[in-house]
């Protein structure tokens, strides 16, 4: 569901991008936190690298499109719910904005203008929306497979309708007038629906096996308290299923359009709009200035090879700066606070 800048005027993406970066300043300060670890959204220190390795099997993840039977589309995996079950919402919208600026800027997935957008509609309906309004609520009750299966499968169909629901409405508000706003949401909403299934499913067998071999992980992540927990483990079987994921069922994702394509091309005929304008013309130069795989390939050409290499030099870029950005937040929360 990445928005191409052709979807947007530059009013409509220049507004999400200040609500999104507005959002992940937030996101920062709450897991900062302050030194008695108020605020800090239940992220304990020592999950720092599991953040950089959980952004990098959700940047992999994305790249396995899954067919919907019957509908000649395709979905892939947003992981907001997975991200924040396991880090926390706040951090989680901070992994998933470093996973969407990396598949733009490196990959030219999503466009440059367009960044604010799909940090919203695939991290924030996700990680703070879905997950504190549906999955918290429900696994805070009583945590076990039986409700952490519940809880990933209803809030990942509703944080990906939601998702869905905004991009209708950013494309509505941006007067691209190719896709007439009840055409598009009676295409969107059903194909996203089936999606958000298979995702909440997928979510729910990766947290149910976090919760076998670390259930303080969920149960931190679940509550206002940091648990300390030792991730070593996971860690380790999370390296290894990035690497196998991004390396090599990354080699078999699904060729069908996925489901903003499939929506656009029932709508509008095409599923690549056309734009001109200067803003247009320097978000695009930008990003084709800075990606060396364009849509995780060698620029000479689609090649097995090059979809197995983008799949693990994103994913290692993705452990660097997701977890980068997780050191200096631990560095952040060690200054002392001033005083009034």
């Amino acid at each position: 569901m990445h928005m191409a800048d052709a979807l947007l005027s530059p009013a409509v993406g220049g507004t999400m991008w200040a609500v999104s970066a507005a959002a992940i300043a937030v996101a920062v300060k709450k897991t900062a936190g302050n030194k008695d670890g108020l605020s800090s959204g239940g992220f304990d220190e020592k999950k720092i690298p599991l953040m950089g390795i959980m952004s990098a099997f959700v940047f992999a993840g994305q790249m396995i499109n899954f067919t919907i039977p019957g509908t000649g589309s395709s979905g892939h995996i947003g992981g907001g719910i997975l991200l924040a079950a396991v880090l926390g919402p706040w951090p989680a919208l901070i992994a998933l904005a470093s996973v969407l600026i990396i598949q733009c800027l490196f990959f030219a997935d999503g466009g440059l203008l367009a960044y604010g957008c799909n940090v919203f509609n695939m991290g924030i309906c996700s990680t703070l929306l879905a997950y504190y309004f549906i999955f918290r609520p429900i696994v805070k009750r009583s945590l076990n497979a039986k409700t952490i299966t519940l809880a990933s499968i209803v809030s990942v169909i509703a944080g990906l309708q939601l998702g869905a629901f905004f991009v209708v409405l950013e494309t509505l508000a941006s007067g691209i007038t190719e896709l007439p706003f009840g055409l598009f949401t009676a295409l969107m909403q059903p194909i996203h629906l089936a999606i958000g299934l298979v995702e909440g499913i997928v979510s729910a067998a990766v947290l149910c096996f976090v919760y076998r071999v670390r259930p303080e992980i969920l149960s931190g992540a679940a509550s206002d308290a940091p648990s300390p927990v030792s991730t070593k483990k996971v860690l380790a079987i999370f390296a290894v299923l990035t690497l196998v994921t991004a390396g090599l069922l990354s080699l078999f994702a699904s060729a069908y359009p996925d489901g903003l394509e499939w929506s656009m091309e029932r709508t509008a005929g095409t599923a690549e709009l056309e734009r001109e304008g200067p803003v247009y013309a320097a978000a695009g130069g930008f990003v084709e200035g800075t990606a060396f795989m364009p849509d995780y390939s060698f620029k000479n050409g689609e090649s097995a090879a090059g979809t197995s290499t983008a799949g693990i030099v994103g994913s290692a870029i993705t452990v660097i700066l997701a977890g980068g950005v997780g050191f200096l937040v631990k560095a952040a929360r060690k200054k002392p606070i001033p005083q009034p």
